[in-house]
């Protein structure tokens, strides 16, 4: 899986939430700050679709896209490599960050290590 630009994430984002669309109903739902062009948006489906992350149904002159890479399977792919890049594969080194850096208080980190534990629990239940 590739990386994606900051447009080709803001286009994705919309296709999830979307389901599926064409080139119009994307651009609908981009904010005002400004707008970008018609053929812009376009342009970014079409390198999404070269990508691999997005596909279409043709309708005569319409296409119809829709995402073939869910949400949680990018956002499993750039967590992993924020903890990679960052963090050195180290979680405890992304909690200490979060404490440190993100002012995470003790009973967030208490409910992080309650959900670690669940989670461990319910894997090993599998």
């Amino acid at each position: 899986m590739k990386e994606l630009t900051k447009a080709e994430e803001q286009v994705m984002q919309i296709l999830w939430k979307l389901k599926e669309g064409i080139v119009k109903q994307i651009l609908d739902q981009m904010p005002d700050d400004p707008k970008p062009a018609y053929n812009t948006v376009s342009t970014v489906v079409r390198v999404l679709e070269s990508k691999g992350f997005v596909d279409h149904k043709a309708y005569g002159n319409s296409h119809v896209y829709f995402p073939t890479v869910s949400e949680d399977q990018y956002k499993k792919f750039a967590f992993d490599k924020v903890i990679k890049s960052y963090f050195n594969n180290s979680y405890k080194s992304l909690v200490s960050y979060l404490v440190k850096e993100q002012k995470l208080n003790l009973s967030e980190l208490a409910e992080l290590i309650l959900l670690a534990e669940r989670s461990r629990k319910k894997n090993s239940d599998d």
